[in-house]
């Protein structure tokens, strides 16, 4: 069975989130579709590092995807937060329990504010744990909470992306990822 994620791109993400999540999970053999919120494929992270999306998220809205990710950065999460159209992706993906994940600013701004994360337990960047309302905050690098997963931060990039791939593909392919990867 082949397993499909969406990856949302805005600009201003966070580099080695965004590569991290996409290589990861690739390496795990998902059907990774990496789309961007803006008018155009071709973004620029927070730190320079340019990536180019498969695909608009308007074109593939409809399709049908077993997990979505939001990767963090603060203006890229704040540009993830206002995009309705990611908003209501997000609400029929918990609402579905289809997997839902977030990584550092992203749980605290977008998921917060989509009201994907009432009465969960989840993490975020510790300095946007403000933010959050109705929810339990965990400081742990990585929390998974039924469908949905969060992270604190870049540091939890790899053991972020790798916890996506247990539950997408389960334990052994998340051994082997871990292996071909000397972790």
């Amino acid at each position: 069975m082949t397993f499909r994620a969406l990856i949302t791109l805005a600009e201003g993400i966070d580099d080695l989130q965004g590569v991290t999540l996409i290589d990861v999970l690739r390496r795990a053999k998902v059907e990774v579709v990496v789309a961007s919120i803006e008018s155009r494929r071709m973004l620029t992270c927070a730190r320079g590092t340019r990536l180019t999306a498969d695909a608009m998220l308007v074109d593939v809205l409809a399709q049908p995807f077993d997990l979505v990710v939001l990767p963090g950065g603060a203006v890229g999460a704040q540009r993830l937060a206002a995009h309705q159209p990611l908003l209501q992706l997000v609400k029929d993906q918990s609402a579905a329990g289809r997997l839902f994940a977030g990584i550092a600013e992203s749980p605290a701004l977008a998921l917060q504010a989509f009201g994907v994360l009432r009465q969960r337990r989840m993490t975020c960047l510790p300095a946007a744990s403000h933010h959050l309302l109705g929810c339990t905050f965990v400081d742990q690098p990585v929390v998974v909470d039924g469908n949905c997963i969060t992270a604190q931060g870049s540091s939890a990039a790899l053991a972020f992306a790798l916890a996506l791939v247990e539950r997408l593909c389960g334990k052994a392919v998340r051994a082997a990822v871990t292996s071909e990867l000397l972790v």
